[in-house]
């Protein structure tokens, strides 16, 4: 009787430490030439970072042709052999939305390209991941293409999810790849009004009850990002990215009229771009207290912890706004 007790107890013990396990720490990589900072470089290294997902290229329609293509690709300007490369292709929905789409010739175009970046840099992967916001009427084309490309690849196939296609999962079906990631931003519209497009709670809430019933293993990928929303006479004419806040703080040009409010008093040029009086910029931020915040509801309303958790994007500007260990912080909420 006592062998028993001490055998179950030591099965209980050791399923509830493979219960908490905690997720890994990742990040996306998004810029069009790889390279990374020091200051990057520490970051991956004092997490423990073991896997970088990496843009490799975008499908858009040739605005000639209307057929897809690949747009801006990565360039390698250095190797990176201590992490295991995960390729992502962004594709357009649009793409995805024509009806004369073929899809097997897409799918065996994205892998050959994909090979090549891999050949040209000596680069092994084991997994590939497809970043498309799919819709209902661009389903079809997409699952399709999903099928079509896990057989050309002959590779472990990740794809990213929306919270909608999370709730609505019977509507918009769930494409045949080992497992979703999350991509828990980026919930609102983008609009000259005072919420936060990347992240509103409200919002969240509305599908995170959803997440405990979705049958594919998901990760979860968390914002890390800003930007600027430029405003003109009450219409959006383009976003900002890499706005140092305390830059426009001391430029005269621009006045911070009510928290992460700028008004323009004096038409100028900041980097590139056209300011003109009274023109407005919104700017739209994650904090500390919203990751810690996203990190507690994600963990009420998952079943199993996920895995891993990527953070968008791996940049020295973004990384600026947080300490090194803080990434881990956001680990220890699952």
């Amino acid at each position: 009787m006592k062998k028993l007790f001490l055998f179950c107890f030591i099965s209980c013990f050791f399923f509830s430490c493979q219960q908490k396990e905690k997720p890994t720490i990742s990040f996306y990589y998004w810029k069009t030439i790889f390279r990374l900072s020091p200051k990057e470089k520490n970051t991956l290294s004092s997490n423990q970072v073991k896997r970088l997902y990496i843009r490799y290229f975008d499908i858009d329609l040739n605005p000639k042709t209307q057929k897809p293509y690949p747009k801006s690709p990565v360039r390698f300007e250095e190797t990176a052999p201590n992490f295991e490369i995960i390729p992502v292709v962004y594709i357009k929905n649009k793409v995805m939305l024509d009806t004369k789409l073929n899809v097997l010739d897409l799918a065996k175009k994205t892998n050959s390209f994909i090979q090549q970046i891999n050949a040209k840099n000596n680069i092994v992967i084991q997994e590939i991941q497809i970043d498309c916001d799919w819709t209902l009427n661009s389903k079809d084309n997409y699952l399709r293409f999903i099928e079509a490309f896990k057989k050309v690849s002959n590779k472990k196939l990740s794809a990213t999810i929306r919270l909608h296609q999370i709730k609505y999962f019977k509507k918009t079906k769930i494409p045949n790849v080992d497992r979703g990631v999350l991509m828990y931003y980026n919930m609102g519209k983008i609009a000259p009004d005072s919420l936060n497009s990347i992240y509103d709670r409200h919002i969240a809430n509305r599908y995170l009850s959803s997440l405990k019933n979705y049958p594919l293993p998901i990760d979860i990928a968390l914002p890390i990002y800003s930007w600027g929303i430029h405003i003109r006479d009450g219409k959006i004419i383009g976003l900002r990215n890499k706005i140092d806040v305390n830059n426009l703080k001391n430029n005269s040009s621009f006045v911070l009229t009510k928290e992460n409010w700028f008004t323009v008093t004096s038409s100028t040029f900041k980097n590139g771009v056209f300011y003109k009086e009274k023109d407005l910029l919104k700017i739209e931020t994650i904090s500390r207290n919203d990751l810690l915040e996203m990190a507690d509801d994600l963990e009420e309303n998952t079943i199993q912890n996920p895995k891993e958790i990527i953070f968008y994007d791996l940049d020295e500007f973004n990384i600026k706004n947080y300490d090194t260990a803080f990434f881990k912080k956001i680990i220890d909420c699952f």
